[in-house]
């Protein structure tokens, strides 16, 4: 299928590695320039050699920390000091961290909150005027189950992550006249460094092996399996599509049918 997209750019937050890589290689293969960052240098650096290795396109690889607005605001400037627009967004961020709701201090909450919520906000806020001007844009936010199905020992994630979402159903409202449709995505649980420290981490508390915890979490989805990165990034390429052009404001789980809930 021919996803309409070759030669638009896009920005990959968050893109050296797990769900975010795997939705910039995607892109890659449909023919999209893309700007991408992450706060690891190296990681990044090698996930940009090998995209462009791969697919004739243009990886612009970009050090940022998205917690804070100054990175932000010169990401969205080099890509269009480079590429001269920006087309597609993904907005992506490591989870904040996990333990008992009332273990966290307020600082934990503000870290949690410009990673996750405000690092959202402050790339909409940038490229939205730019999409505008093309009459054209596609943003999709990779979230988490946890804002549809809360998770345990993961409040700041299960406060956090629904934030998001309003965030995204609300500028999808506001710009949908301007053909630029704004589409959530939440994982369930996929083969990530992430989630391999959520199962670490649960099988210490409970003195088993990791081994054991993963299977246990395996067969509690329906699918009997964790999903992969790639199928996550499949979904993401389709929103950020030409053919996705009557699909704004949804918030779409992927996750072997772990969620269970109507919507």
């Amino acid at each position: 299928m021919n996803l309409g997209i070759e030669g638009k750019t896009a920005i990959v937050s968050a893109a050296s590695r797990g769900i975010g890589r795997a939705v910039a290689i995607e892109l890659a293969k449909e023919g999209v320039n893309m700007a991408i960052c992450a706060r690891n240098e190296a990681e990044l650096l090698k996930t940009a050699h090998e995209i462009e290795s791969s697919c004739s396109v243009k990886v612009l690889p970009i050090v940022a920390d998205l917690t804070k607005a100054d990175d932000v605001k010169s990401l969205v400037k080099e890509t269009v000091g480079r590429f001269g627009w920006v087309d597609i967004l993904v907005t992506n961020a490591g989870g904040p961290p996990t333990g008992p709701s009332l273990s966290f201090n307020d600082q934990d909450w503000e870290d949690a909150m410009a990673l996750t919520l405000l690092s959202a906000v402050r790339l909409c806020r940038e490229v939205i005027p730019i999409m505008k001007g093309r009459g054209w844009g596609r943003i999709v936010n990779l979230v988490s189950m946890a804002a549809k199905q809360p998770i345990e020992n993961m409040i700041l994630s299960n406060s956090i992550r629904a934030a998001v979402i309003g965030l995204a159903k609300t500028l999808s409202i506001e710009v949908a006249a301007d053909n630029i449709t704004i589409n959530s995505i939440c994982p369930g649980w996929i083969l990530t460094d992430r989630l391999v420290s959520i199962v670490k981490k649960r099988a210490e508390s409970h003195n088993r092996s990791y081994e054991s915890t993963l299977a246990d979490v395996a067969s509690s989805i329906p699918i009997k399996r964790c999903g992969t990165p790639e199928e996550v990034a499949n979904l993401a390429i389709f929103l950020a599509s030409e053919k996705a052009s009557y699909i704004t404001g949804t918030t779409i789980q992927v996750d072997g049918g772990l969620i269970k809930g109507l919507l």
